[in-house]
């Protein structure tokens, strides 16, 4: 079935990590959509990776912080709103992982609109729900907290 216009509609595949230590969590501080938003590290699937290595290498990249991937915690669908010009707003698929930091290299540049990485507390988070880059973030977090872990082998990669 087309989407519309002879093209297939295909979601934005994105990856998260929940990173815990000492009771706080690995944030990134971002700019998007001209406003400095929370996120966890998370970013899209590239071509030819897996979901478990597109979420190491995101985590790295926004954060400098090298992760073990200790369970999966879900998948969410989302619709963003509309921006101005748009007919609808982008749909993301995203996959969360629990992770746990093995290291940190603070020399790394962190991507491009990276602020800074951050540890926070799920209070201080959840306080400044308002600068979440979408309720992703929370729900994540929230099912993570909630004691939501599945085995990594529940997403398999062939080929």
């Amino acid at each position: 079935m087309s989407y519309r216009e002879g093209r297939f509609w295909q979601p934005d595949v994105t990856v998260a990590t929940v990173v815990v230590a000492d009771g706080r969590l690995l944030c990134v501080e971002e700019r998007a959509g001209g406003r400095l938003v929370l996120n966890q590290p998370a970013g899209h699937l590239e071509p030819d990776e897996s979901l478990l290595d597109a979420a190491l290498r995101e985590t790295r990249e926004e954060t400098g912080w090298e992760v073990r991937l200790t369970a999966f915690v879900g998948a969410y669908q989302w619709q963003a709103p509309a921006r101005p010009g748009e007919s609808a707003g982008r749909h993301y698929l995203r996959f969360a992982f629990a992770a746990e930091p093995l290291a940190h290299d603070p020399a790394r540049p962190l991507d491009e609109g990276i602020v800074q990485a951050l540890w926070l507390t799920p209070s201080e988070l959840r306080a400044a729900e308002d600068r979440h880059r979408s309720p992703l973030v929370w729900r994540a977090v929230a099912d993570y907290l909630s004691g939501r872990r599945h085995p990594l082998s529940l997403l398999a990669q062939l080929g």
